[in-house]
């Protein structure tokens, strides 16, 4: 599983009643705009913890990205996933994977244990800006459920560095799923005017660790049982094809 970090602190219980008034006052809006056919948008604020990155406001810009428009890709092992830009809509998507995901994985992907999602981090996840805040969704091709997500979140001291975060379900793991969306990440990042991607790994985590760095990905720092690495995005290069160069080194030396 490709996974790095984006862990939040646990609400306060004011927090907690803030979140369920700004619930009620979003149904009554929503309510109110679906009578004169405008769509009031949502903010919503994340504080990263690791890394200390300030929240980023949830800005829409129209045109910017159609997450309608999705790329299908045949995996190395054949099978075949549409990767799309997330949205508003894709809540339970994104609760139904994280179901899916083993202990393990949860604690890799959030550096700590993690039993479930609250409404305050699916709007996080799903209700993003796609400039200072990307995320991409993979669905199976065969049955539409999702089966990964890929994000990255601009720095706001750094506007050209970006904290990625990719997650796969454990019967997809493997596959070369985390790969493919790291490479559409540093894509669509480019696009944004991000050079650099920065990445949490758990300490224990020898598979991701391979993957950061067959990006050419670098270690930067060390944090309490875990591992900061830089990955340079080279304008005009495929980040698959250092994988790809890695992966038959690999297999040369052990024919």
């Amino acid at each position: 599983m490709f996974s790095y970090h984006v862990q939040f602190a646990l609400a306060s219980e004011r927090r907690k009643a803030f979140l369920a008034e700004s619930d009620a006052a979003r149904l009554v809006r929503q309510a109110r705009s679906r009578r004169t056919g405008a769509y009031a948008a949502g903010r919503s604020t994340l504080r990263l913890l690791a890394g200390c990155l300030p929240s980023v406001s949830n800005r829409l810009r129209v045109g910017s990205v159609n997450p309608a428009v999705g790329r299908r890709t045949v995996l190395p092992d054949g099978s075949a996933v549409l990767i799309r830009p997330v949205h508003g809509g894709d809540a339970p998507l994104l609760a139904d994977g994280f179901a899916r995901l083993s202990a393990r994985s949860r604690r890799m992907r959030f550096l700590a244990p993690k039993n479930e999602l609250f409404p305050a981090d699916l709007r996080y996840f799903t209700e993003i800006d796609h400039h200072d805040h990307e995320a991409l969704g993979a669905l199976d091709a065969t049955d539409g459920r999702g089966v990964g997500v890929g994000r990255y979140v601009r720095s706001a001291e750094d506007p050209r560095a970006a904290e990625i975060a990719v997650t796969v379900v454990d019967e997809w793991q493997g596959r070369g799923l985390g790969r493919e969306l790291v490479a559409q990440l540093a894509e669509r990042a480019r696009a944004e005017g991000i050079d650099r991607f920065t990445a949490l790994v758990a300490a224990d985590n020898v598979a991701v660790a391979g993957l950061a760095r067959s990006f050419g990905g670098v270690i930067v720092g060390r944090e309490s049982a875990a591992v900061l690495y830089e990955i340079g995005l080279v304008a005009g290069a495929d980040p698959r094809d250092a994988g790809r160069q890695e992966e038959q080194a690999r297999q040369t030396a052990a024919a």
